[in-house]
């Protein structure tokens, strides 16, 4: 007979004589690889416990699971773990790898050991970094051997918006395309511009309902992305999109509202605990329409507090029963994703992923199994990562052909004016309006003013390889010290590089510092450059282990720290005064934002515009 085809990635004609030997190896017809006999082992189709249970694997495949001892065939070997309960490996639902700052192979071996075995990738990070290559990186740690299990999911904000440009495009053909090329790819990543949906003519709404269309057609999943939508018009319209979740419910209210418009919820830390309660306290029996998901979550905060895991421990400390969480992390985001016949379940087909728990109350992990064989012991990671030396086009993506100069970030005032009005923003400006402030002029320049909390922020374009910048001030954020600044190529969504500063010269020297280094962070403090990280693939992320990173980042923080950093009094933000790594997130174009700073480009050639309307808005006047 013909050798089994190794089914690292999932296609139609080796899933078909991948399950032809499976049903041979359940008959007993044919020799099973290895067996796992458990203590108890969840069911998590009936939530209910089985007593001393085994499970056959063929392959990287689970072929048999029933009572110890009474599977009919022959297995080459047996592991006893009589004193562990069995459940499901752990599913992310909607996670950016690219938020870990790792690259995939490296993400396996950080989060296998929290009970992670596979993750639907929310990919619009890489995407608009390379669009044309997305599935290709996804894949490659898997094609060599990483037992984390990626569904990408292609990024709908590629671009974010109608007024951003670079790195890629995705309309219909591609998305039908991406659709057609692999079953691991479940749909279309979160569908976050909203007024491009609802509103026929914004310049991206046949862009995205193109997308939607072409992910329809292949019987994929719309994800949502529908912050700040709390109203019933707003909530019901989405619904009648076809976005089929949410990921961004803040209360509980909004969240039972969307629950009940049947919108999958997928409940981030943040606001857990108390939604969770709540929920409880109202008497919901049904959570299958609930799941967890980390989202964004860095290495450093993986290290400090887990994966999804911790999720689910907070919810458990909450009230909710360990069983349910698991299946908030395991059968809930398998069936949402339409994945049941290759994970979710300690069941026959699916890929030999299981978490072995020492304390089912606590979530406990004593092991992780994942494709038939023991990945981690403890929080130890025990495979091997595979060896990939990434090439050009994931590694030279920082496109500015030029050195960046203090001029660039100059905002010059009218001949013979003293002061100037500016139009100001602050970090997570949700508000319909901007703020005007008259500003001082010196040398023929508008000035920051310190007392009011301002200072200057810009978006560097990496893509054109011009490096054309938008400038103007914001309030809020940014350092006090003199001759410094902070810049950074994580900008979601579209990961231009945006830099923040005390000084123009500041500004330019860490801008230059990212170039050379092809993305990551640069500190410069009192003129020096005095930390740097650096995020060598896409400008998101490092080919290294989750340790080494953190170490480049804690000294990045220690430095930081040394900063006078300032904050609108008014205005106290959600992350502890110091480092202001949230910025990273201030750049997001999507719904509920409206005047926001984007590269200067053909459809935004002023930077500063209402992405809601499209009305641009001179910076300084």
């Amino acid at each position: 007979m013909n050798a089994i085809p190794d089914d690292l990635l999932i296609n139609a004609p080796d899933e078909v004589r991948i399950r032809q030997d499976l049903v041979l190896t359940a008959l007993g017809r044919r020799p099973a690889d290895r067996s796992l006999r458990v203590g108890k082992l969840l069911d998590v189709h009936s939530r209910t416990w089985n007593e001393d249970q085994e499970i056959v694997f063929k392959g990287r495949r689970i072929a048999w699971v029933g009572p110890a001892g009474s599977y009919p065939g022959e297995v080459r070997e047996r592991v006893h773990r009589q004193d562990l309960a069995a459940v499901p490996g752990f599913g992310e639902v909607h996670k950016h790898i690219e938020s870990s700052h790792l690259t995939p192979e490296w993400e396996a071996a950080l989060v296998l050991p929290h009970g992670n075995t596979w993750t639907c990738e929310a990919s619009h990070e890489f995407s608009n970094v390379n669009g044309a290559r997305n599935l290709e990186f996804w894949f490659e740690a898997r094609r060599r051997g990483s037992p984390l299990k990626i569904f990408p999911q292609p990024g709908s904000a590629v671009p974010p918006t109608a007024y951003e440009w670079g790195g890629g495009w995705y309309g219909h053909d591609e998305q039908a395309r991406f659709m057609g090329e692999s079953l691991m790819v479940t749909g279309l990543d979160e569908v976050m511009d909203w007024p491009a949906v609802w509103n026929p003519d914004n310049p991206s709404y046949k862009r995205l309902w193109g997308m939607i269309e072409a992910t329809f057609a292949a019987r994929g999943v719309v994800e949502g992305h529908a912050s700040g939508l709390r109203d019933l018009p707003s909530i019901n319209a989405f619904a009648a999109a076809g976005l089929a979740s949410d990921h961004e419910v803040q209360t509980p209210e909004e969240t039972w509202d969307k629950l009940t418009r049947g919108l999958f919820v997928e409940l981030r830390v943040y606001a857990m605990d108390e939604i969770v309660r709540w929920l409880l306290a109202r008497g919901l029996q049904d959570w299958s329409q609930i799941a967890f998901t980390t989202d964004d979550r860095s290495a450093s905060h993986t290290l400090e507090l887990g994966a999804s895991d911790h999720n689910a421990r907070v919810a458990i400390e909450a009230g909710l029963a360990p069983e349910i969480a698991i299946q908030c992390l395991t059968i809930n985001p398998a069936r949402h994703m339409r994945l049941t016949p290759f994970v979710g379940s300690l069941a026959p087909g699916r890929f030999g992923d299981v978490v072995l728990l020492s304390d089912v109350a606590k979530l406990t992990i004593a092991e992780v199994w994942a494709d038939g064989a023991q990945v981690s012991d403890g929080k130890r990671y025990l495979g091997k990562v595979p060896d990939i030396q990434w090439p050009d086009w994931a590694t030279k993506t920082v496109n500015i052909k030029r050195t960046v100069k203090s001029q660039d970030f100059e905002l010059r005032a009218e001949p013979g004016r003293s002061t100037m009005k500016a139009a100001v923003i602050r970090p997570f400006h949700w508000h319909p309006e901007f703020y005007t402030l008259e500003l001082p002029v010196r040398d023929g320049a508008v000035q920051r003013d310190e007392s009011e909390a301002i200072t200057k922020f810009a978006i560097v374009d990496r893509f054109s390889g011009d490096g054309r910048v938008a400038k103007m001030f914001w309030r809020g954020c940014g350092p006090r010290t003199p001759e410094t600044a902070v810049a950074c190529s994580v900008a979601h969504d579209k990961h231009n590089i945006w830099v923040v500063g005390s000084s123009d010269a500041a500004m330019a020297k860490a801008v230059n510092a990212l170039i050379e280094l092809q993305g990551g962070w640069a500190l410069v403090r009192e003129g020096e450059l005095v930390a740097t990280v650096r995020f060598e693939v896409g400008g998101l992320m490092s080919c290294r282990s989750a340790q080494a990173l953190d170490a480049e980042m804690q000294a990045l923080y220690a430095e930081g720290r040394k900063v006078d950093w300032m904050y609108e009094p008014t205005f106290r933000p959600r992350w502890y005064p110091g480092f202001p790594e949230r910025l990273m997130f201030a750049t997001l174009t999507c719904a509920p934002w409206s005047w926001v700073l984007v590269a200067p480009c053909e459809q935004a050639p002023l930077g500063f515009i209402n992405v809601q309307t499209g009305e641009a808005h001179p910076v300084v006047w």
